[in-house]
């Protein structure tokens, strides 16, 4: 494979991506080309919402084509094009083959959430002081353990969810809201919980969490939204800002007396208006914070 690279302005992203697309790339990446330096720019966006923007202030965009030739000729297209004006050819360089297996698996690496708790691929060993862990590999459904907000619900599964003497979880009855790979729910039946509905409207997410359960040895049971019936002592909800503030009053009405509700997928400066959409039924707080993203929890 060949890669036609090339520095836009913003206002020429979207025309020069559809031209690339038109001239039968493989695929064309939009980047910051002011990454990793005191200009790059945070873009976030949220399912369903207009995207912030079409590219960066200087975005470099990247397409592949199957051969020198055809990369070639895509340039010798653009260039001639008067939406091209503003933008640069940076060149044409050859994508060496690799083993893209391999690749994919060594950027997963074990994640730590506590120091005896992990996230650890099936291609990888069991760290020596891991008391407890998930056996994860990423797939179709979000949720690896990479991503702060799904590192912090875990975080705090593990620092409230304790087995009674009784044999009962502190967690009690679990609802994990938007599961996608059924990550929070196999984490709270790790921490004792026995009890536990995994819903996605997904349901690629419902077989991916019903796979991963039975990978790591542990029941739930999975299904669509409208399989959450009652009330829940955990209610657990790792999505976005935007449908959280949706789902806000359904949620509220599944967390038992005494119950609590966890919320992520949210940014800090979010945090606001989210205690302003769920403040008719619970009081949210900020629980914990990584990397720009927050952990809200509401108790009953």
């Amino acid at each position: 494979m060949f890669e036609l690279s090339l520095m836009c302005p913003e206002d020429r992203i979207e025309a020069v991506s559809d031209a690339l697309d038109a001239l039968d790339a493989l695929s064309v990446s939009v980047e910051d080309a002011d990454a990793q330096t005191d200009a790059e720019q945070a873009l976030f966006g949220e399912p369903g919402m207009p995207p912030p923007k079409d590219g960066w202030q200087r975005s470099r965009v990247v397409a592949l084509f199957p051969s020198a030739q055809a990369a070639e000729e895509a340039q010798q297209l653009l260039v001639v094009q008067d939406f091209f004006e503003g933008c640069q050819v940076l060149g044409i360089a050859n994508v060496p083959e690799q083993d893209w297996v391999r690749l994919t698996q060594s950027q997963f690496t074990p994640v730590d959430i506590t120091p005896d708790f992990w996230i650890v691929p099936t291609w990888h060993e069991l760290p020596a002081q891991a008391v407890r862990s998930i056996r994860l590999d990423p797939g179709l459904a979000f949720g690896t353990g990479t991503h702060p907000t799904t590192r912090m619900c875990l975080r705090w599964i593990a620092r409230n969810g304790t087995v009674h003497t009784d044999g009962t979880s502190s967690l009690g009855r679990v609802l994990d809201y938007g599961c996608g790979s059924g990550i929070l729910a196999i984490g709270a039946a790790k921490f004792g919980a026995v009890d536990i509905d995994a819903v996605d409207i997904d349901p690629a997410a419902v077989e991916s969490t019903l796979q991963n359960a039975q990978a790591n040895g542990v029941q739930l049971k999975a299904g669509l939204p409208d399989m959450a019936q009652g009330e829940y002592q955990t209610v657990l909800a790792n999505i976005l800002a935007t449908p959280l503030r949706v789902l806000a009053p359904l949620l509220c009405s599944h967390v038992a007396a005494g119950g609590h509700l966890v919320l992520a997928g949210i940014l800090e400066r979010q945090a606001e208006e989210l205690q302003e959409a769920y403040a008719p039924w619970l009081a949210l707080t900020v629980a914990d914070k990584e990397d720009g993203w927050i952990l809200m929890t509401a108790s009953r």
